[in-house]
């Protein structure tokens, strides 16, 4: 029990019995008469009056105390009884008021104008007491019963998931104490478990890109199924970080681990930041999907200046170089695998053809090849300096031109390259139409102008080469 209510009980108590004693004084000051009642209250009537009123005070805090400590059905029993025993005695009262004849009922039946012939109004009090009762029980009950309706409220909330509130409240009785820390309890659970899919979401767009779900046209994990595919034309970019072999002949395995991952940390976020997102990691490189490919050669010449960036912070380390190869073309978004084991991935040629494209940069140490497709797919708005490199041989005989973006190298070097542009790609041309010596020595004037150009010096060798043997 709180101890405000002991406080209670005693001061109900102390004034109880004072109030029964002085009652006398009050009721002696009620005079009848034959017009209705006089009030002429002495000091012991007043202070009976007041001692009777903080009695009644405390008496109800008490009550409404105890009701608390109820369940619903005998709050409504109890918080009607005391009203239903006043409305049982009022219209007793009333019916019989007329057969005494004492100064106390005739004053009564004088203020409220009955009589034993006037059955009207008796009447008439009978159905106005009535209504008054009604009136009290419909108002108790509406109160009484407002936690309910919070219940039906919150409930239906719960049920549509559109709960806000991080604490429910909803009654005082002990009934509906218990029932609100039963709802906090589910809100709280159901809260936990929403963040807790929230989170897990969040945790599998690391492993599926939420770009991966708009191609497929889903919004959440748990749609997507075995078999989900779709077929779109997208630009795929194929990353390789180079220098792995050294990195593996001076670092630990863990260290070597740890440092790819350092540059993959680098790599990746340009991608998401082109509206790209990454495929697959392949060790050291990774395949990335974009679906324009304006933001693939822009998520390519970013690539390559933050790896420059990442290399001038790490010169404690052998350098890295980043070589990319770019190609646009029709490729199957889907869920491969079985159903124990499901993963999201990219079906096509394109892949293979991407992959073969970066590798070229191998061969003639370049940084970014991109293919005729990508180009011909570039809104004409888009403008960056590239160079024709030669043709990559398909699998089906056909020729697939290829390019080299000139964005990356520094200023100066750019510059020169640019203006030597035709220069070079009429030896490409030539050294394809088999004419070599005129290709070498078209290469050779290239390489006392720009004798860093890697490409110029690989052609010009292949082109001495092949002249040679005829």
């Amino acid at each position: 029990m709180k101890l405000s209510t002991k406080i209670f009980i005693g001061l109900f108590v102390a004034t109880f019995v004072p109030s029964i004693y002085l009652g006398q004084f009050v009721f002696a000051g009620i005079k009848p008469t034959a017009n209705g009642f006089a009030l002429a209250f002495d000091v012991w009537g007043y202070v009976g009056i007041a001692v009777m009123i903080i009695n009644n005070v405390f008496g109800g805090i008490l009550f409404f105390r105890f009701l608390r400590t109820l369940t619903l059905s005998k709050v409504l029993f109890f918080s009607t009884l005391p009203l239903s025993i006043v409305y049982g005695l009022a219209l007793f009262m009333l019916a019989d008021i007329g057969k005494y004849n004492t100064q106390l009922a005739v004053s009564v039946r004088t203020v409220l104008n009955i009589s034993t012939t006037n059955l009207y109004n008796t009447i008439l009090w009978a159905v106005l007491i009535t209504l008054l009762y009604l009136t009290i029980i419909f108002l108790m009950y509406l109160y009484l019963c407002r936690p309910v309706n919070r219940i039906e409220k919150i409930i239906t909330r719960l049920s549509d998931g559109r709960v806000k509130e991080d604490k429910f409240n909803i009654g005082k009785s002990k009934q509906f104490k218990n029932v609100e820390y039963a709802l906090n309890k589910i809100n709280y659970n159901y809260k936990d478990k929403d963040n807790q899919l929230k989170q897990t979401n969040l945790e599998a767009q690391k492993f599926i890109p939420k770009q991966f779900f708009k191609f497929l046209g889903k919004s959440s994990i748990n749609e997507l199924e075995l078999g989900n595919q779709v077929k779109k034309i997208a630009t795929t970019l194929f990353c390789d970080l180079s220098s792995r072999t050294e990195l593996s002949q001076s670092l630990n395995l863990e260290e070597n681990f740890n440092f790819i991952n350092s540059y993959l940390n680098v790599v990746s976020p340009i991608i998401r930041r082109y509206d790209g997102f990454v495929d697959k990691y392949l060790g050291d490189g990774l395949l990335a999907v974009f679906p324009r490919p304006e933001n693939a050669v822009d998520a390519a010449h970013s690539i390559i200046r933050a790896i420059e960036m990442k290399n001038r912070s790490t010169r404690d380390l052998p350098p890295v170089e980043a070589r990319i190869g770019i190609h646009t073309g029709e490729v199957i978004f889907g869920i491969v695998g079985e159903e124990e084991r499901k993963s999201p991935t990219i079906v096509s040629d394109v892949v293979n053809l991407v992959s073969k494209i970066e590798d070229i940069n191998k061969f003639l140490h370049t940084r970014v090849i991109l293919s005729k497709t990508v180009l011909n797919d570039l809104p004409t708005r888009y403008r960056f300096n590239y160079r024709y490199l030669g043709s990559l041989t398909i699998d089906d005989g056909a020729n697939l031109p290829l390019y080299e973006s000139l964005e990356i190298y520094p200023r100066e070097r750019k510059e020169k390259l640019i203006h030597l542009k035709g220069k070079f790609e009429r030896g490409v041309r030539i050294y394809n139409e088999k004419g070599y010596e005129e290709s070498a020595r078209e290469f050779e004037e290239l390489l006392r102008l720009v004798p860093e150009d890697k490409p110029s010096y690989i052609y010009y060798n292949k082109a001495k080469e092949k002249a040679g043997r005829e």
